[in-house]
């Protein structure tokens, strides 16, 4: 947080990653509040008059120090959560005096791991009313699968306009197709039934659409949708 001269987010711009572990607001070892085997999650305040705050850390601690200045512990950065250091942004209102929280109670409601989506349209359809697949779907431009578990055809699809990913699935739920001509000769329980939706390229925002359609193009290749699949260019 900002006090005094203190100002996290330019020491992050610094890549003074240390400096903030070490940091008032992060070293709580005097009171004991982390212990060997926890993971810990870090967030810097954005600004010191608003709610937004930025992740930069996420770690496993591995031993006490039983110091009181400096970081208190020894610990393991997570790799698998490297890829949202300083870009997932989240809203919290302190309500109390107590700045902690238990990583377990927080991390799943915090990341939706893109690599890992591989759900059914049932499932995409209560999906994307919750808030962190909303909010995570519609800030990103990617590229997407469709897979017919019935006989393994496949439609690649990319999105990058209005609500990225999320406006593409959406039309899905919707209408089953999305404008797709082929999909659109398929009975809608038949999709229901066997199709599967995948992430397979994720991009941020500011990304060229150029590059969205290039990589959505070099999957349709890959693995040969036109020819074997549902798309029909």
């Amino acid at each position: 947080m900002f006090k005094d001269n203190w100002n996290p987010i330019e020491t992050f711009n610094n890549n003074e990653i240390e400096t903030i572990l070490a940091g008032q607001y992060w070293n709580y070892n005097k009171n004991k509040s982390f212990k060997n085997g926890q993971i810990t999650i870090g967030f810097i305040r954005i600004k010191s008059d608003e709610n937004f705050w930025l992740l930069f850390h996420i770690g496993k601690i591995t031993k006490d120090l039983n110091v009181l200045n400096g970081i208190g512990y020894k610990f393991k950065t997570l790799s698998e959560y490297k890829k949202y250091f300083g870009r997932l942004i989240i809203t919290f209102k302190n309500t109390s005096q107590n700045m902690i929280r238990n990583a377990e109670s927080v991390i799943n409601d915090l990341f939706l791991e893109y690599d890992k989506v591989n759900i059914s349209w049932d499932k995409m359809c209560r999906v994307l009313e919750k808030d962190n697949w909303k909010k995570a779907l519609q800030n990103q431009k990617g590229v997407y699968l469709l897979t017919d578990t019935s006989n393994g055809k496949k439609y690649v699809g990319s999105a990058y306009g209005e609500n990225m990913i999320l406006s593409r699935w959406r039309a899905y739920v919707k209408n089953r197709q999305g404008g797709n001509i082929r999909l659109k000769q398929l009975d809608f329980d038949h999709i229901k039934r066997n199709f599967k939706y995948s992430i397979l390229d994720i991009y941020k925002s500011t990304t060229d659409d150029q590059l969205i359609l290039d990589r959505e193009n070099w999957w349709k290749e890959v693995l040969q949708s036109r020819k074997f699949g549902y798309n029909e260019n």
